[in-house]
């Protein structure tokens, strides 16, 4: 089996904020697969399914975003999973640009809270990481960024959700080359522009 996480707030007032990125990519995931997370397992809403021929729990912590880790290393216990060898977590990324995704096999926080919470609890960063650009744009000749939390936790607007959605698709393909031919190639085919991604 292996866990596939996407990292988020609880509560309908985040459902559509930039930070939930994660939990929307395990929902795009899920609805492709024909199945709902509705299934309570270790502080987590889980579903179980057959992807890319293998049986795969996705997994949205219910924790908060700082307390990720506990989730994730009791769903890791439960099953008796590697996170090296196991787990891929998809995240939002602030300093990636929005409709943007890097694939890495390990790798610090970047300031990520969830993503600390992960490697502290688990006690180490030697774990798969799906980032989903979320940067927010600023107009040419504009100050630097300024009030990350309050964008970080305010629903997107129409054209911000429209260059979401693309990407969750994309991150969603991308989680399924990971669990074919592994984390490497996936990094070649999708970490890049906005555009990347396999060839129809």
């Amino acid at each position: 089996m292996k866990l596939v996480v996407g990292l988020g707030n609880p509560g309908i007032e985040y459902q559509f904020t930039p930070h939930n990125a994660g939990f929307l990519a395990v929902d795009r995931i899920a609805a492709r697969c024909g199945v709902q997370m509705v299934n309570r397992r270790c502080k987590s809403l889980t579903a179980t399914v057959q992807l890319a021929n293998q049986q795969v729990l996705l997994a949205k912590p219910e924790t908060f975003m700082n307390l990720s880790g506990n989730a994730v290393a009791a769903l890791l216990d439960e099953f008796e999973l590697d996170p090296s060898r196991d787990l891929v977590v998809l995240y939002d990324d602030l300093a990636l640009e929005l409709g943007t995704l890097r694939i890495r096999e390990r790798g610090s926080s970047g300031g990520h809270n969830g993503v600390k919470s992960v490697s502290a609890v688990l006690g180490t960063e030697e774990w798969t990481r799906i980032r989903i650009g979320v940067g927010k744009p600023t107009p040419e000749g504009a100050p630097p960024i300024s009030g990350n939390r309050d964008y970080l936790l305010s629903p997107l607007r129409k054209q911000e959700l429209a260059a979401l959605d693309a990407v969750l698709d994309r991150a969603a393909s991308a989680v399924e080359m990971v669990l074919t031919r592994g984390a490497i190639a996936a990094m070649n085919e999708f970490n890049g522009s906005a555009q990347a991604g396999p060839q129809q």
